[in-house]
């Protein structure tokens, strides 16, 4: 864990919405395998990545994410009651539970899309920070994605556009080490990210289209909110777009139900080893910011309104099938 130069309220914030993402994810893996819900993709391991990242922007800044998008919601301020409700494709969802695990998109935080398609998000992203420049407002705009991202057209496509007309975008990398549909010829469906390109940052390919590139431990939320910040300041000051890599890891499989048979239980136990929110805890508690007892009440708040947003999905009405047709940007023949 790096040193701390970030106030303290903050830290603290950071911490509790660390703790909030990991309880709920905890927690849709066991209603998964209960038949509660359907399919979720989480992201549990990750959230120093998230918190870091949108710990850096406003509110009135965008947020592009991905199908791993539960962190990215709650980290933005988005409510966890529509949140679960979406997820559980209930009426009272962001979405009206049109969208679900995949498509999340809270509008009220500018929290403008979650995309299923890999790399999808990033042409979208660079389109918001298009508009940014075009309206002159004061605003940026990130874009999560993942390793596997990295080597689809649009990524490179979208970097070169961004740093030529100096957009207010911030790329970030969620790299968990393995990519779903790498190609190779295997039985295995998750393949190391090391398999699908020569080089071992990715961050390094920013310097082919004349943006900062930096790459961090994405397990540490300091060093990714500071690595956020100056790249959320580059942007707001006009100099174009930043490329982070935050090397993290995922403690879940790609999905829930898929067999983890790419990687070997020695491997997750080092890496839980790591895990983000006991490390953090444990510097705040050193810094005299948090208490042992304060971080077990975090702890019991968290777990409570995990239960009280299940609760309120579980009584939320289905969608109706008069709400088909609505909501949709095509026009009707």
């Amino acid at each position: 864990m790096s040193q701390i130069q970030i106030e303290s309220s903050k830290l603290l914030d950071m911490y509790k919405k660390m703790v909030e993402i990991r309880q709920l994810e905890n927690r849709l893996s066991e209603l998964a395998k209960q038949g509660r819900v359907g399919t979720v993709h989480l992201a549990a391991g990750e959230e120093a990545s998230a918190v870091g990242c949108c710990s850096a922007l406003r509110e009135e800044d965008y947020v592009v994410s991905t199908h791993r998008s539960h962190g990215h919601v709650l980290a933005k301020g988005g409510d966890m009651n529509r949140l679960v409700a979406e997820i559980m494709a209930k009426k009272t969802g962001y979405n009206k539970g049109k969208g679900g695990d995949l498509h999340v998109a809270a509008f009220d935080k500018n929290m403008l899309v979650s995309n299923a398609i890999v790399g999808g998000g990033i042409p979208m992203a660079t389109g918001v920070g298009l508009t940014i420049s075009l309206k002159g407002w004061d605003r940026v705009v990130m874009c999560f994605f993942g390793d596997g991202a990295a080597n689809i057209g649009t990524f490179h496509e979208s970097l070169n556009l961004g740093a030529v007309w100096k957009l207010p975008v911030i790329y970030v990398c969620e790299n968990n080490l393995y990519g779903n549909t790498t190609p190779q010829i295997s039985t295995v469906s998750n393949r190391p990210t090391s398999i699908s390109m020569a080089i071992q940052d990715i961050s390094l390919r920013a310097n082919a289209y004349g943006m900062p590139g930096v790459t961090v431990d994405g397990m540490d939320p300091v060093v990714v909110y500071e690595a956020a910040r100056d790249a959320v300041q580059r942007a707001r000051q006009g100099s174009g777009p930043t490329l982070i890599e935050c090397k993290t890891y995922r403690y879940f499989d790609h999905s829930e139900g898929q067999p983890q048979n790419y990687r070997t239980k020695e491997e997750v136990e080092r890496y839980r080893k790591l895990d983000p929110i006991p490390r953090f805890r444990a510097k705040l508690i050193e810094l005299g910011l948090l208490s042992a007892e304060e971080a077990s009440k975090v702890d019991q708040i968290a777990s409570k309104q995990v239960e009280d947003a299940i609760a309120f999905a579980e009584k939320s009405p289905d969608p109706d099938l008069n709400d088909l047709a609505l909501d949709l940007y095509g026009e009707s023949m």
